[in-house]
């Protein structure tokens, strides 16, 4: 039997001034980007389904207001806006199965 061999590559990276070495994957290479959400961008965590929406596209809301809940691992989740504005997408509907990082509601800020 012969052995497949494939290229591997190792970076370099420091940590509190200490180098270390470790080999690159490719599930690290084939990651997404990780980019900052917006501060009006309501995000699931956890997969799951929604339970109850209580807001409308193009409704006005207030920080803390409930938005929606949201079933995940047998628990019902309140999900709340975090800053007052106006709801500009609203990308679920109850019965949704949704994705972990499922952006479900967009608040533009006033």
């Amino acid at each position: 039997m012969e052995k497949k061999h494939q290229q591997e590559s190792y970076v370099d990276f420091v940590v509190t001034a200490r180098k270390y070495k470790t080999l690159l994957t490719a599930k690290y290479k084939n990651r997404p980007m990780w980019c900052k959400p917006s501060v009006g961008d309501v995000v699931s965590h956890l997969p799951g389904t929604i339970i109850k929406i209580l807001v409308e596209k193009g409704q006005a809301v207030e920080a803390g207001q409930l938005l929606l809940t949201h079933e995940a691992m047998k628990m019902q989740n309140r999900v709340v806006a975090p800053i007052a504005g106006v709801v500009v997408e609203l990308n679920v509907k109850e019965g949704d199965k949704i994705t972990k990082n499922h952006l479900m509601v967009k608040i533009e800020s006033k």
